[in-house]
């Protein structure tokens, strides 16, 4: 029997996973965290270049919007690279549309280095945008190439690399911002290029290695590259098991034939299927996960950490996150998808009323932070080894070949109105609700034990139409969608 690294080596499967990493999830994990060490250099540039420009200071509200500006504009590019996902993807295949995404973020990596010497906020806003647009793009690519090159029997450990890469690229991130590296004022500029230089490791590499097999079969009816690339990627073999899945899933996509993105979202065969990706993908956002990592100098205050203190437990938290990140991926095929799932956001729950509580006692004792920061800790561990690693892994599974592209549109919109929202809207609510706004996340995480305990199938080793076969068997007091449409055909 082959460990997981045996399989991995085989061939160029690990070679190519590593640099799906660097160029996919892990620029979204930089970008998330990149911007809190340098963000009082930035405002005192734009000052500086105001008044370089106009001969006076700029007034406040303005350096106000110019900032905020910086900040929102790579969701509006996250958002737009989502909705080119299927435009993009399905036209130059998996692999062109990563070359495609790192050739932007090396472009937008170009624009951010030279804006300090340029004396122009404007070039940074630009590059925001492009690392936006690049970076939503290249979340939903990375993880639909994972998904189309990996062996049903060790998918959801490849799938979960993206949650992996994600971890690093936050860490880095938080790592680099520290004020001994690049978190300095002569040096922000570079602090917020670094990603373009591993986005160009990947153009100069994935050219040479194979597009993913079950685009270059199912969409394009190329047998024979779709045999070279499962040999070049595990090693020698007939691959008739893959071959015949494969081919099933192509004489079912014939009998369907790809969807729009509207004509999809109609589809009651695969309502289920969008249901559990919205819920799921709208309980890890709305969990606190996010507002955490993005606010987490606030979080970690109001828990009363010393203030010079906060950067270094953040880096524990990214540490973490990693760790357990890795122990998701050698758990998720013996353990299964539901139970990572249903107990991961039950331990969450938990966490969260426990921090509620203790934030709310933090003057009454001096061990008392300190409790409140180990809950926040086994929170990130509970999410990390839990829904937030096999999310990815869930939402590649369950949609067939004709399918998935536009299920992807979805969810990249979905993602990016989600960050907005919450990038606006968390400031405000720990204002109002100060320690209470974490009652709300508690809900949040039993509203996602509940739907994944008593509805979400297993998908652990099944083919994709199984998967599909499974969903449309749920039926909720008796009743399923595929049930409602079969009536609606005969009326």
């Amino acid at each position: 029997m082959e460990t997981l690294l045996q399989q991995l080596t085989r061939g160029n499967a690990l070679l190519l996973i590593i640099v799906l990493g660097i160029g996919g999830s892990f620029q979204s994990g930089y970008h998330s965290t990149e911007l809190s060490s340098p963000s009082p250099y930035i405002q005192s540039f734009i000052n500086s270049s105001w008044f370089h420009r106009y001969n006076e200071p700029p007034p406040p509200r303005t350096i106000t919007i110019i900032w905020s500006l910086i900040v929102s504009m790579y969701a509006v590019g996250g958002l737009l690279g989502a909705f080119s996902v299927k435009l993009i993807t399905g036209t130059l295949g998996r692999k062109k549309a990563m070359i495609c995404t790192s050739f932007i973020a090396i472009v937008a990596g170009g624009i951010m280095l030279t804006s300090k010497s340029a004396k122009s906020y404007e070039m940074i806003i630009v590059a925001r945008i492009l690392y936006g647009f690049s970076a939503g793009l290249g979340a939903s690519s990375h993880v639909m190439y994972l998904a189309e090159i990996s062996p049903r029997k060790i998918r959801g450990t490849v799938t979960l690399t993206s949650a992996i890469f994600l971890s690093l690229g936050k860490l880095l991130g938080q790592f680099l911002g520290l004020s001994e590296l690049l978190g300095r004022e002569e040096l922000w500029n570079i602090a917020l290029s670094v990603p373009a230089l591993f986005s160009l490791v990947q153009v100069i590499v994935l050219p040479f290695l194979p597009e993913a097999p079950r685009y270059s079969f199912i969409e394009k009816g190329c047998e024979k590259a779709c045999i070279k690339a499962l040999q070049s990627l595990w090693g020698e073999g007939d691959y008739k098991q893959e071959m015949d899945e494969m081919l099933t899933e192509q004489a079912a996509i014939e009998a369907a034939p790809r969807k729009s993105t509207l004509q999809l979202m109609r589809d009651r065969s695969v309502r289920w299927q969008l249901l559990t990706m919205s819920i799921v993908f709208c309980v890890n956002k709305l969990s606190g996960i996010p507002a955490i990592n993005i606010f987490s100098f606030d979080v970690f205050q109001k828990a009363g950490i010393p203030t010079d203190k906060i950067r270094y437990v953040t880096l524990g938290l990214g540490v973490s996150q990693i760790i357990t990140s890795i122990f998701c991926g050698l758990l998720i095929e013996q353990s299964g998808r539901r139970p990572l799932f249903w107990g991961g956001y039950g331990l969450m729950s938990a966490s969260l009323l426990l921090f509620t509580v203790m934030v709310n006692l933090k003057d009454s004792s001096y061990w008392i932070p300190h409790i409140s920061t180990g809950l926040i800790f086994l929170f990130i561990i509970f999410f990390c080894g839990g829904p937030g690693g096999a999310s990815n892994t869930l939402h590649s599974e369950i949609f067939i070949q004709s399918d998935r592209l536009a299920a992807f549109v979805l969810l990249g919109i979905l993602r990016w109105l989600l960050y907005a929202v919450l990038g606006l809207g968390f400031p405000f609510l720990i204002d109002a609700l100060d320690s209470y706004c974490f009652v709300l996340f508690t809900c949040v995480c039993l509203l996602g034990f509940l739907y994944t305990f008593f509805l979400l199938p297993e998908t652990k080793g099944k083919t994709m139409l199984e998967i599909s076969a499974d969903f449309k068997a749920i039926t909720v007091c008796g009743k399923s969608f595929s049930e409602e449409k079969t009536l609606e055909t005969k009326l």
